[in-house]
């Protein structure tokens, strides 16, 4: 059982509720109650506000809460500082990915970070770029890798990657039996797209756009594992991630098309709160992540996907 006022609080917020955080901290719903009303008797203010239907923050609670995070931050770090006399990192770490990244790349950023570093306790949230920033700027993510673009001020924004995006289309499908195809070819079809908010979709809108194409009728699925059988089953096309698809090219399940005068890419991000104080943890997540030498299985992997 957690009787830390302030984790109980920070936690408290991040959930929005009651309820998830007494299964979290191991307390009883009443119990947290008692401990949110007695930070609020200590400091002779409401914090939250729990007339609607969804918790909500007062002015005193957003400004104690914002407080609240540093302290906790810095007690964690102390903790690390005095366990690196035994030069262990420890610690905790909240790692965001996009579904390109989350569902292909984090898994071998983890596990290599987890050989090194096994007393690091690490969660990860996957979901579509949109959602992953957002997570970011409310601090529920310390830490992130995200495909699409990120324009907010209070982002860190740092290259990570070149991604290759690909045109890869049903293996009856007409566009099949062309090497090369220009986007005359592309009128007229009908494309398997991401959900709105997702890099990927955003790299697709931008192009059907730019080259001018007629899109006869779209099918939006809300991962790229979806969009993948979407085309395998031959309901259209699609622009995806060449990391999506290696293993379904390989087996000829699909096929990939070229563009004429044209080589897709776009940049995969690291992201983070800016002027955010980074545990020892996050710092050395992140050295590993910049790292040639550290980071290895997944770059191999992506250098041969570039190359295939």
């Amino acid at each position: 059982m957690i009787n830390d006022p302030l984790k109980v609080f920070v936690n408290v917020v991040e959930h929005k509720s009651f309820s998830p955080d007494a299964e979290e901290l191991y307390l009883s719903h009443p119990n947290v109650s008692l401990q949110i009303q007695s930070l609020e008797e200590d400091l002779g203010t409401k914090l939250v506000d729990i007339s609607s239907k969804h918790l909500e923050l007062t002015q005193s609670g957003e400004i104690y809460y914002r407080y609240a995070k540093q302290i906790l931050l810095l007690q964690d770090k102390a903790k690390q500082e005095i366990k690196q006399l035994s030069n262990v990192v420890t610690g905790a770490l909240k790692v965001g990915a996009s579904y390109t990244i989350g569902e292909y790349i984090l898994p071998f950023v983890v596990a290599e970070f987890a050989a090194q570093y096994p007393k690091v306790e690490i969660e990860t949230s996957i979901a579509n770029t949109d959602a992953i920033i957002q997570a970011v700027r409310t601090n529920y993510l310390d830490i992130a890798l995200v495909e699409g673009e990120v324009k907010h001020s209070d982002i860190e924004v740092r290259p990570l990657m070149e991604d290759e995006i690909i045109l890869v289309v049903p293996n009856q499908h007409p566009l099949a039996r062309l090497p090369i195809v220009t986007s005359e070819h592309l009128q007229d079809q009908v494309w398997i797209l991401r959900e709105s908010g997702s890099g990927t979709r955003a790299f697709s809108d931008k192009l059907i756009k730019e080259w001018g194409i007629n899109v006869r009728k779209t099918y939006i699925f809300g991962s790229g594992q979806a969009v993948k059988q979407a085309v395998i089953a031959g309901l259209g096309i699609a622009l995806v991630s060449r990391w999506i698809v290696r293993k379904e090219l390989n087996a000829k399940e699909l096929k990939s098309i070229r563009i004429k005068g044209k080589r897709l890419t776009r940049s995969f991000y690291l992201i983070g709160p800016k002027n955010h104080e980074m545990s020892e943890a996050l710092e050395v997540f992140t050295e590993q992540l910049f790292t040639p030498e550290l980071g290895t299985s997944w770059r191999k992997l992506g250098k041969r996907g570039m190359n295939g």
